[in-house]
């Protein structure tokens, strides 16, 4: 089905070529994931859902698939000093593994306050860590002094081009698996994933529907979408640990032309939405991963045009890695 008409937009990050291009490359490296339905969820949501189980990807998240493309494209002089990145933890362990694979080093910074889980990912695939405070400026000024050091190659987390398209090889699969899809659903943080699927989705199938889920406590896009330019916020609060970062300038012109909706969740509807696919689609998923039903059950949504425009919608479970004593802690709420 991926011979559709091209976005056209030359001032995208990237492109279908782009990220055809990298399908080819990352297939040694990557899973392609299952897409998994449920009856009952689907008479809670009153519509037809498909969950995309990036959380039974390599690494326990989609990261792995731009990680992998950024990594596998630079030339053996470009990785001979090895790579860098700064991620609350998921991208951090993805270039770590992608790294291992390369046999090259990976610095990475990553935040006190990052799960343990994914700590412990980072250190399982071989990643040099160094610690930094939660904001995106004190993980950005240690990552330049990292580099200074080195003379690493940074992949970043969402602003980069081979990011943005190893992350949009989701919807070349999902839509070969369902090509009925009328609408899909995408957790929203830096916004490289939303942005690579958005590009390849809309490329095969301009009438898809693209919906952002967001935080509340991290509502960065739904504001700069309503202001119409990039709005940061001084600080974030949301249970969805990796949903806190703010777009980038290659991934907020994608945002801003190609999302059709921002729908923003409380906290207590991600964990409802989480123990839902722990209790009924029997899949772990960490708060990041769940917001897309969350989405989907919310009552933005259920009152919004997209909801009555979609009646087949694929939910990306981007991610499982859940620290379980905050899993317990969330769910005891």
């Amino acid at each position: 089905m991926d011979n559709g008409k091209q976005v056209q937009n030359d001032n995208y990050a990237a492109d279908i070529a782009s990220i055809r291009e990298a399908r080819v490359r990352i297939a040694p490296y990557i899973h392609v994931t299952p897409v998994l339905t449920s009856k009952s969820l689907d008479s809670i949501a009153s519509k037809r859902l498909y969950f995309k189980c990036e959380c039974f990807q390599k690494g326990g998240a989609f990261k792995i698939r731009g990680a992998s493309n950024a990594i596998f494209s630079l030339s053996d002089d470009q990785a001979s000093k090895g790579v860098l990145t700064h991620s609350s933890g998921n991208h951090a362990a993805a270039v770590a593994l992608a790294a291992k694979l390369r046999g090259i080093p990976a610095y990475v910074v990553i935040p006190k306050n990052a799960p343990k889980c994914k700590v412990e990912n980072v250190r399982r695939y071989g990643g040099q860590i160094f610690w930094s405070e939660s904001t995106i400026q004190s993980r950005e000024s240690i990552a330049e002094k990292v580099q200074q050091d080195t003379g690493a190659i940074l992949v970043h987390p969402f602003n980069n081009r081979f990011t943005i398209s190893g992350q949009g090889t989701i919807s070349l699969e999902l839509l070969e698996q369902v090509p009925e899809i009328d609408t899909i659903v995408v957790p929203i943080s830096g916004g490289g994933l939303i942005s690579g699927v958005a590009l390849a989705a809309k490329a095969i199938n301009p009438s898809i529907q693209i919906l952002a889920a967001e935080p509340r406590g991290a509502d960065d896009a739904a504001q700069s979408k309503a202001a119409g330019q990039i709005v940061t916020l001084s600080e974030t609060k949301t249970v969805a640990d990796g949903l806190r970062a703010c777009l980038g300038d290659l991934t907020w012109p994608v945002v801003r032309d190609l999302v059709d909706e921002i729908i923003v969740v409380d906290d207590a509807e991600i964990i409802k939405a989480m123990r839902m696919c722990y209790e009924i689609l029997k899949v772990a998923v960490e708060p990041s991963g769940a917001i897309g039903l969350a989405a989907v059950l919310s009552d933005q949504f259920r009152e919004s045009s997209a909801s009555k425009n979609s009646n087949k919608i694929g939910i990306i479970l981007s991610g499982g890695n859940v620290d379980l004593s905050l899993l317990w802690e969330s769910f005891a709420k």
